[in-house]
Parts: structure tokens; C-alpha cells; sequence
């Protein structure tokens, strides 16, 4: 009951320092697995969706005051897909791995959203490992392999100096906690991608492949803000 009470609150058109208040509580009770069992509906995953961002094709990431709101929506639904198979189904019908992409690529190249793209990546993990179809869907009909190996390199600022090398920088100070994060995300969802992808076939996919290999020797050259973090990423 007070997890409907919640996203019956969250439904109607809060204060963003209300919805981020009631997503905080959503999230630490969406770790029990019982609690979710009568909340896990179309429903109320499209209302999550929809705090997210993920509803809106066309719409950019403008609105700073929002990003709170968007960042603890992604771990609601971290939490909802990873503890419940019935939010697992729900994902493919409600196409939500297309709208992650769609979510990643307006991060592109935008301030202050290293936290939105981290949890984004977070959850394009979570589908890929927990539902096959969705893991094929990302790699088929979603560029799933192009969309993560972009934002792989963008956490990792790699500058290319040919088409396949990427600049070594020796004296480069090592990336953000967040940059490492979401270099780690990205990795974690690419193993998952392409890990039925021994047989390449097409030019394209020859080129996809042969890109994130460079990206991911400059990864291994990349250093994170700790030890621990730096082995993490390798």
C-alpha cells in the first residue's frame, strides 16, 4: 500500500524536491522483493518511465532542476528490473531499451549528466543480462554495440589520431569517479551485447569491432581516481 501510495503521488504533477523525496523512498523499498510483487505494473512502470525521461523521443535534456529526478527514477527501475521478473517482461512490451538508447544519445556531449548516462548504462546492463530477447534486441534492431562503444568512449575522452589508434597521453590525470563509473557500466552492457558475436559477418560490424578493440587497448592505458577503481575498470 505505501508503495502505491508513493507512485500515486509521483503520477500526479508534484514539486521536484516532492518527487525526488518520494523516488528515494521507492528505491530502498524496492530492494525487498515481496514489496514489489503487487506494484510491478505496466502501470506503474510507465510512470517511472516517464520521470525518467524515457517517454519523449524529441525532447532534450534542458531542465538542470530535473536531473535529481531522472537520476533516482533510473534506480527505481534498477532496482524494480533486477528484483522482478515480472518488470523483466514488462521492459520488452514497453520497448525499454529503445528508449534507454534514445536517453544516452541525448547525453551526448551535455553537462552535468555523468550521473543520468551512468544509471542509463546501469539499466541497459541489467536488461542485457536478465532477458535474452532484449540483449538481442539491442544488438539487431538497436546498434546496441555502436550506441554503448560511443558512450564508452566518451567516458574515457579518447582523441583519435587514425582511424583505429587512439592518442596515448602519458602525463593525462586519471578520469572522474563518475567518468570511471560510467566507463565500467558501459563495459559490463558491451560483454553482455556482444557475447554471442564470434561470428562477424558485414563491413559495418567488421568496422564496429575493430573501433571499440581501439577503445578498449586505450582503456587498459587508463588509469580511474583509485587503485581499487583503476583494477575495477580493467
Amino acid at each position: 500500500k505505501l508503495c502505491e501510495g508513493i507512485l500515486n503521488i509521483l503520477e500526479k504533477d508534484t514539486k521536484t524536491s516532492c518527487q525526488v523525496a518520494c523516488l528515494e523512498a521507492l528505491r530502498i523499498l524496492s530492494r525487498d522483493k515481496k514489496v514489489l510483487v503487487p506494484v510491478t505494473t505496466k502501470r506503474n512502470m510507465q510512470i517511472l518511465m516517464k520521470l525518467a525521461k524515457l517517454d519523449t523521443v524529441e525532447d532534450p535534456l534542458e531542465r538542470v532542476s530535473e536531473f535529481p529526478v531522472i537520476v533516482e527514477a533510473l534506480k527505481c527501475l534498477c532496482n524494480i528490473i533486477f528484483n522482478s521478473s515480472v518488470a523483466q517482461k514488462l521492459s520488452l512490451e514497453l520497448n525499454l531499451a529503445a528508449m534507454l538508447c534514445n536517453l544516452l544519445q541525448k547525453c551526448k556531449d551535455r553537462q552535468l549528466v555523468d550521473d543520468i548516462k551512468c544509471f542509463d548504462l546501469r539499466l541497459l546492463f541489467l536488461l542485457s543480462l536478465l532477458h535474452t530477447d532484449i540483449r538481442a534486441q539491442l544488438r539487431q534492431e538497436l546498434q546496441g554495440v555502436q550506441v554503448l562503444t560511443q558512450a564508452l568512449e566518451s567516458s574515457l575522452s579518447v582523441r583519435w589520431t587514425e582511424e583505429y589508434k587512439a592518442a596515448e597521453d602519458r602525463d593525462r590525470p586519471p578520469l572522474s569517479l563518475q567518468e570511471t563509473d560510467c566507463a565500467i557500466e558501459a563495459l559490463k552492457a558491451l560483454f553482455n551485447v556482444t557475447l554471442d558475436s564470434w561470428n562477424v559477418h558485414s563491413k559495418n560490424e567488421s568496422h564496429q569491432f575493430r573501433y571499440m578493440a581501439a577503445i578498449l587497448r586505450h582503456c587498459l592505458l587508463t588509469t580511474g581516481p583509485t587503485e581499487e577503481k583503476t583494477e575495477e575498470l580493467h
